[in-house]
């Protein structure tokens, strides 16, 4: 294989697998029960195995990255398998554009040019629209695609004539090379560039779309936008703000120190105030995406492998929670009212068990992997000189340790007398191991932290 080859190999096995899929769905007969998600997670595995090849020639970044959104799409695909087959939207369409969507985020992800990043963006961002809606019936899904479609064709307008002006003020495309020169220009059209990313990140105020979005969409695609499409555009949020000069800082932290703030507000105030957990995990997911937005201000001082390791910790932990989501709903529609989980965790305690890991860790509670993440981030800001920032963000920390209490005590408290909750379908095998492996990522990351964050300043200082 030759070196040019095996740089672009995961991106040639994602597009490979989505044109696979949707072969397989052309068999005259029909592709035979199973074959649909075995075959895209397969090829889904592929560029996480590249990753981890020793003489991969991808950079540090790009590599975790692939290992990263390699893992959250075959933890999505198992998710999916049975979840979509019991209703009755599993089809090669699904699978296809699942890989593709990857593949967008792997773009986005890895860009080091205005073009590829916009291209990954607008990819990812495509596929994701069509997924919100997979469920052709579903009035909800309809509607939470077309509250994402509107807003993001927005955000992607106000993306564009941002990198417009870059290119306008600095005379290239490349991120870094037309960044260096700072002026006004660049400055003005950086500033439109952040509120475009902020779109696909959830920040506030750009952030409306993600609690229509993610109650209608079903509950792994919900899984799936919420970390694979933010996680790819944390990186290029991590990026841009690497290659920031002085100059632009002065003139934008405080807008952005202002932005991450609210969002941390904005996501734990309003999750407080849910009555559907679907809402109130996007609302945590928005929260998240502040305290990601805070590591990225101090990205010089140790906020960008903060960052690294909190987005990890962070993919489990809404994979997890939207994933026992879809395996403790029934067969028509996602169990989404809080009232609706009282005693659940009687009925069946493993699914319980893990989303009740997921939000302990998103709440930030020790020994999870929610815990370490903070950490981190909250020591990042305090080097960087954010301390303000960092105190609000840990009173944001505790409301959120409040709303996630509410949904635990539903699932293990119930009144006197009140009967059973319903039994959800099988999650299948391919579900529960995703479920178990996730659980388990979350624990393990929080106990033992050190061999990634080891992995992770090898990997920054090769990049």
């Amino acid at each position: 294989m030759s070196a040019q080859l095996a740089e672009l190999f995961p991106y040639l096995a994602l597009t490979a697998g989505g044109l696979a899929v949707l072969g397989a769905g052309m068999l005259p007969a029909g592709p035979p029960r199973g074959l649909l998600p075995a075959m895209a997670a397969f090829f889904a595995l592929l560029p996480g195995l590249w990753a981890l090849w020793p003489e991969s020639p991808g950079s540090g970044i790009a590599c975790y990255f692939a290992g990263l959104l390699s893992a959250v799409t075959v933890a999505t695909i198992g998710l999916l398998a049975r979840y979509a087959d019991r209703r009755g939207f599993g089809g090669d369409a699904l699978y296809g554009l699942l890989l593709w969507s990857a593949l967008g985020m792997l773009v986005l992800s890895a860009a080091t040019d205005w073009i590829m990043l916009l291209l990954g963006l607008e990819l990812a961002s495509l596929c994701l629209y069509a997924l919100a809606a997979a469920r052709v019936r579903d009035s909800l899904g309809a509607e939470a695609a077309l509250k994402y479609f509107l807003p993001g064709a927005m955000a992607l307008a106000v993306l564009v004539f941002g990198a417009s002006l870059i290119y306008a003020g600095s005379g290239s495309l490349d991120l870094a090379d037309s960044l260096a020169g700072g002026g006004l220009t660049v400055t003005a059209g950086l500033a439109l560039a952040l509120v475009g990313l902020g779109f696909k990140l959830s920040l506030a105020p750009v952030h409306l779309w993600t609690p229509d979005t993610c109650q209608g969409a079903p509950a792994p695609v919900a899984a799936f936008l919420s970390t694979g499409s933010k996680t790819a555009a944390a990186a290029a949020l991590l990026h841009l703000c690497a290659e920031a000069t002085p100059e632009i800082r002065e003139l934008l932290w405080p807008a952005l120190l202002f932005t991450a703030g609210l969002t941390m507000a904005v996501g734990n105030i309003g999750a407080l105030c849910q009555k559907s957990v679907k809402r109130l995990l996007a609302y945590s997911s928005i929260a998240q995406m502040g305290y990601v937005a805070m590591a990225a201000l101090a990205v010089d001082e140790g906020g960008g492998e903060a960052a690294l390791f909190y987005l990890a910790a962070y993919a489990l932990m809404d994979l997890g929670a939207f994933g026992a989501v879809g395996a403790l709903s029934g067969q028509t529609a996602d169990r989404d009212d809080i009232a609706a989980y009282q005693g659940l965790g009687y009925v069946h305690p493993w699914r319980a068990g893990v989303l009740t890991v997921s939000l302990l860790s998103l709440a930030g509670l020790p020994p999870t992997a929610g815990f370490i993440g903070k950490f981190l981030v909250f020591g990042a800001a305090l080097r960087g000189g954010y301390t303000a920032l960092a105190v609000f963000g840990i009173c944001m920390a505790v409301i959120g340790i409040v709303y996630a209490l509410r949904v635990v005590a539903a699932l293990y408290m119930r009144e006197a007398g009140q009967a059973h909750p319903a039994v959800p379908v099988p999650a299948g095998p391919f579900g529960g191991l995703a479920l178990w492996a996730v659980a388990a990522g979350i624990m393990l990351l929080g106990l033992f932290p050190g061999p990634l964050l080891a992995a992770i300043a090898r990997l920054a200082g090769g990049a």
